[in-house]
């Protein structure tokens, strides 16, 4: 038995998942010290620049994961994958391996369009359930 695309998609959208919160935490310790981050926290140390960003990316990647996720999920026990659910899959996985890079680069709408693409592909998965 095969594995439909669209969960092969999900477990890279995880592995990505994996990446970016080990960029960030790798980061973060970076501007926060090892002795902060190994202790009890009490007192916040914001982040800056890069670091920053790549929080922001991964607390992003933490908001839209379990919808598509959920969606993938639904569509492929509702046998309603398709055309639209692969394509949609492979756009959220592909944006989302750009999203902390374009995050980081901080080029004016960039980030933002591969966010808008990411979503879109959730979006297209979620329709492929109605239709």
């Amino acid at each position: 038995m095969t594995m439909a695309v669209e969960l092969k998609l999900l477990g890279v959208a995880v592995i990505i998942g994996v990446v970016q919160l080990l960029w960030a935490a790798v980061a973060a310790r970076g501007q926060q010290g090892l002795e902060w981050g190994r202790g009890p926290r009490d007192e916040p140390r914001p982040l800056s620049g890069n670091a920053a960003r790549l929080e922001r990316s991964f607390s992003n990647f933490m908001e839209t994961f379990p919808l598509h996720a959920a969606a993938v999920v639904v569509a492929y026990l509702a046998a309603r994958l398709g055309d639209l659910t692969m394509w949609g899959s492979l756009l959220y996985v592909v944006a989302r391996a750009l999203h902390p890079v374009a995050y980081i680069l901080a080029v004016p709408f960039v980030r933002s369009l591969v966010w808008f693409v990411g979503f879109g592909g959730t979006l297209a998965v979620v329709a492929a359930i109605f239709l």
